[in-house]
């Protein structure tokens, strides 16, 4: 069982910084084989002579979201394309994805990576996995299907959506374990109500594994009395791989972050300073386990702390806190990353609109949707057919470039508040703590 590494997981702190100074080293004399490291390299001096200790770390230059889109498609590939098995992409249309790389080492150290977080929170091979999460370019998908399989449990890939079939899966093959948004959890709880199932009774449901979107620690108590199961925050991002990035144990107290898979930072957003330990700051990581696509001082965005202290499972990786939010202005909704310009330019497509427009995210119910206002220039007509298809053929569109359907209104001109200075185009009304 190469998931369950009790040497490495428990690991002294002198003994796990000695592997990662290893291990990046390997990873400078990989990365400079890209031609983005190899220039970027190149410009600062920079070797794998060039670390000697983890401090040496701030001599290198952060890679950003922007460097993977300004070198779209296969520019950051450390590896030649031919070596390469798999690849995963950001949805946007309205401008380069970001695009990450695998090699077959890649997906197994991935897979195993996963199956760990899975047996940490006592997931066996005895049990029956569903993922509810799509499949696809998502990592969610397969970054949970592969761990599962690697741990040996059988795995249901039903995929997103359609809740009574869901119910069904779970119901009839005993599902013990779900991979699940916290949003749609909820809302799979309200509907096992609906029907008169009681999932504490009707079930053999034990635990999920939630994350993708922002949640509060109120949300994660309701979903654990709704559905009777304990519900474990997991975080990935596509540019790390995947899911399995850093994840909670069974004390629920902070997620443990992989430092035999990544090295990482806690930096001030503004002055890019490390910040002290137990203050909040933008989190970096550094991959030291990837050959195909190996990421330097990547900025994450996502803004959180390090938990100082011993963690009474005995696991020594650093555990890092709920996500406080993000340091730009990227949206989560519903597990789908999505950017205000996104929105914009496809509302600045149709003639027949102003340009003040404004977006609303709230939890309406249990669950967090998004509205957009949006002003109608002052030429347009009042028609309400043709507000009617207009609004239909505008919020088709936004669905095919966000992944999710949001409700729009088409407003009058002038309805909207303007700002004096820079524009407020998002209003975040979600019940987060």
């Amino acid at each position: 069982m190469t998931y369950w590494q009790k040497d490495i997981e428990t690991m002294k702190r002198e003994s796990l910084e000695k592997l990662q100074i290893e291990r990046l080293k390997e990873t400078l004399a990989s990365a400079s084989h890209s031609p983005f490291y190899q220039k970027v390299f190149q410009a600062n001096g920079i070797t794998a002579d060039s670390i000697r200790s983890l401090d040496d770390l701030k001599k290198l230059p952060f890679t950003t979201k922007d460097d993977l889109r300004n070198n779209y498609p296969f520019g950051l590939a450390a590896i030649p394309l031919q070596q390469c098995v798999r690849l995963h992409s950001s949805s946007g249309t309205t401008g380069n994805p970001t695009v990450v790389l695998h090699s077959a080492k890649d997906l197994d150290e991935w897979a195993n990576q996963v199956a760990r977080c899975m047996y940490m929170v006592g997931l066996r091979e005895t049990d029956i996995f569903q993922n509810t999460s799509g499949y696809g370019m998502f990592t969610g998908g397969l970054g949970f299907q592969y761990g599962a399989e690697r741990l040996g449990a059988l795995t249901v890939p039903a995929a997103a959506g359609n809740s009574k079939r869901q119910i069904k899966f779970i119901t009839d093959f005993g599902t013990t374990c779900l991979h699940i948004i916290p949003s749609y959890a909820t809302r799979l709880a309200e509907v096992m109500y609906e029907i008169g199932m009681d999932p504490k009774k009707d079930t053999k449901l034990k635990t999920i594994c939630i994350g993708a979107e922002p949640h509060s620690e109120e949300q994660r108590r309701r979903i654990e009395q709704l559905l009777g199961v304990k519900a474990y925050n997991c975080f990935g991002m596509s540019e790390m791989n995947g899911p399995g990035v850093a994840f909670e144990c069974t004390e629920q107290n902070g997620l443990h972050i992989w430092e035999d898979y990544v090295i990482v930072e806690i930096v001030d957003p503004e002055t890019l300073e490390p910040v002290e330990e137990g203050e909040i700051g933008e989190l970096v990581l550094t991959t030291i386990n990837r050959e195909a696509m190996p990421l330097i001082r990547y900025r994450t965005r996502d803004l959180t702390r390090i938990i100082a202290g011993d963690c009474p499972c005995g696991r020594t990786h650093k555990r890092i806190d709920r996500f406080r939010g993000r340091s730009d202005d990227m949206i989560i909704l519903k597990g789908v990353n999505l950017f205000p310009i996104q929105i914009e330019t496809i509302l600045m497509t149709f003639p027949e609109l102003g340009g003040n427009y404004l977006i609303t995210l709230e939890t309406i119910g249990n669950s967090d949707e998004m509205l957009i206002e949006v002003e109608l220039n002052d030429l347009y007509t009042d028609d309400y057919a043709v507000l009617q298809r207009l609004t239909k053929n505008i919020t088709r569109q936004l669905k095919d470039e966000l992944l999710l359907t949001p409700r729009l209104k088409l407003v009058a001109k002038g309805s909207l508040p303007v700002a004096e200075g820079k524009a407020v185009r998002v209003k975040d009304l979600r019940k987060l703590s």
